[in-house]
């Protein structure tokens, strides 16, 4: 008698490609998730003046809304790998779903800047694993000939949400209120939850336990959240004439210090530093940084400028940032698709000098521009974020091994977080200092005897304007061509920060074809 046949052997953590149904709605339920996780990135943007004014503080203590979130995102994603193989990345991403919305909730409800830093603090916590296991989730679940349509998607998703970010964000500002950039999350994820739930409860991932680096995860912890609480209050304390700033300081020098020969020595990592020995990931990871660095600070200081000096709305000021995301929407799928014919140097350089002549437009406006005028250079920032986002990534991940390729990814994500983050405190820093050099400045032209002085404030009567009323009419105007000015430095120190990094592009080297992927250009 013939034997039967067997059933091939399914290692525990390994299940058949989802099929119809059910895998439209793991694709749902991971891009809606990821949506959110990405957007709270970007829609607090342009609500900082309306945050700030709410809970009484400055529009630069308001930006710490969005550096402590990205701080805590930057802090955990290098865990992603550790903690989905610890408890399964099913149950890991629900959970990672369900807190997200809980302190989504919290922030919403906060009545203090302090409330709102913890809760977004918490919320960035949580949602850091999120953004790597939705991509694990798709590759395990997805028919191995359509992983490529499963990253597509992802890839437009990423671009999307950025673009929303500021319009969704100012249009519920102003016609709701800021609480509700948060609340807007708890019936979105609740549905992202469940669905992924219900799809996935017994597609569990094999758990595995592995050691964590206690020691590194606290050098990292305490050296990075010391750095950032200097850079976030350095200006309004006056840096290091504050004992509070230089024990900060103290501390995160110290803890990076031994946080770098620690992971060096270590032999599980939660940073794998030894990944910078190899050139291309050393020269991808640290432009991706620096470049993203950049692209942080523009989206910081444009609409907290439009907004405290133009006049915008921030339903107006998401507008008039917005255009960056279309041309990048279009771009991207087409560039991920011909990323083996383009030369992965040369695209990136092409796209550095995009950014450095748009920030240098940015520059020579003023405070009359009309609104094309604001508009048109994110527009054309478009095209140089999608000829760099896509093909510096493939240069992280050229020579990287199969299994590599998550550790690579999540510190190259550390790395490009952490630059945003420092970026948001630095970039408002910057503005704050050029601001008040440049009102010192004009004001030294306002005196008595000046003739310009005398003039206007005969202008100004002539208006009807009160006499008593002349000088703070006229500090005011002061203040706003300061600010103007102030932002105009920030734009251009950004556009040559673009330039000098250009020679540093072509340290890489040939051939760009990560494992596994074909060959990048040359």
């Amino acid at each position: 008698m013939a034997d039967a046949p067997t059933k091939p052997t399914v290692l525990p953590g390994e299940f058949p490609p989802l099929q119809g149904i059910r895998l439209v709605l793991l694709t749902i339920a991971v891009a809606v998730s990821s949506f959110m996780e990405i957007l709270d990135m970007t829609i607090v943007n342009v609500s900082v003046p309306s945050i700030a004014g709410s809970l009484g503080v400055s529009p630069s203590e308001g930006t710490w809304a969005i550096s402590s979130y990205m701080l805590a995102a930057a802090v955990v994603q290098p865990l992603a790998g550790w903690v989905s193989r610890r408890f399964g990345e099913v149950r890991t991403f629900v959970t990672s779903i369900v807190l997200f919305i809980i302190f989504s909730a919290l922030c919403g409800l906060a009545t203090s800047m302090p409330m709102l830093i913890a809760g977004r603090l918490m919320q960035g916590l949580v949602s850091g694993p999120m953004m790597a296991v939705a991509q694990a989730l798709l590759i395990r679940n997805y028919p191995v000939h359509l992983r490529g349509l499963a990253m597509g998607l992802w890839a437009m998703v990423v671009i999307i949400a950025p673009v929303f970010g500021p319009i969704l964000g100012g249009t519920i500002t102003d016609n709701l209120s800021w609480p509700w950039l948060f609340y807007i999350n708890v019936p979105v994820g609740a549905l992202a939850a469940l669905a992924s739930w219900a799809v996935l409860h017994k597609r569990e991932s094999r758990k595995v336990k592995v050691p964590i680096d206690a020691v590194g995860l606290i050098l990292l912890v305490v050296g990075v959240g010391s750095l950032q609480f200097m850079l976030d209050n350095g200006n309004e304390q006056d840096w290091f004439s504050s004992p509070e700033i230089c024990i900060a300081a103290s501390i995160a020098v110290v803890a990076l210090a031994f946080f770098v020969p620690w992971e060096l020595t270590d032999p599980h990592p939660v940073v794998d530093l030894r990944l910078f020995k190899r050139r291309n990931f050393l020269v991808g990871a640290l432009s991706v940084s620096v470049a993203y660095f950049a692209f942080s600070g523009i989206n910081v200081v444009y609409p907290l400028w439009l907004q405290t000096t133009l006049g915008y709305t921030s339903t107006w000021a998401g507008y008039a940032i917005a255009p960056v995301g279309i041309v990048a929407l279009f771009l991207a799928p087409l560039i991920g698709k011909n990323i083996h014919r383009i030369n992965l140097r040369a695209a990136p350089t092409f796209a550095f000098c995009v950014f450095a002549t748009s920030l240098y437009w940015v520059s020579t406006l003023n405070d009359q521009a009309s609104f094309g005028q604001l508009a048109l250079p994110r527009l054309l920032q478009g095209v140089g974020l999608a000829l760099f986002f896509l093909p510096l990534n493939q240069i992280v991940m050229s020579g990287v091994s199969p299994n590599e390729l998550a550790l690579a990814a999540g510190l190259s994500n550390f790395l490009r977080t952490i630059a945003g983050s420092i970026s948001t405190a630095v970039c408002i820093w910057m503005w704050n200092d050029r601001t008040d050099f440049h009102h010192g400045v004009l004001i030294e032209h306002i005196t008595n005897d000046a003739v310009p002085n005398i003039a206007y404030q005969a202008q100004l009567a002539e208006q009807g304007l009160p006499a008593g009323l002349n000088f703070a009419y006229i500090e005011r105007i002061i203040g706003q061509q300061a600010s103007t000015l102030g932002a105009n430095d920030v734009f251009y120190m950004l556009s040559i920060l673009y330039i000098v990094m250009i020679p540093f592009l072509w340290f890489a080297k040939p051939p760009f074809g990560a494992a596994g992927a074909a060959p990048g250009g040359h």
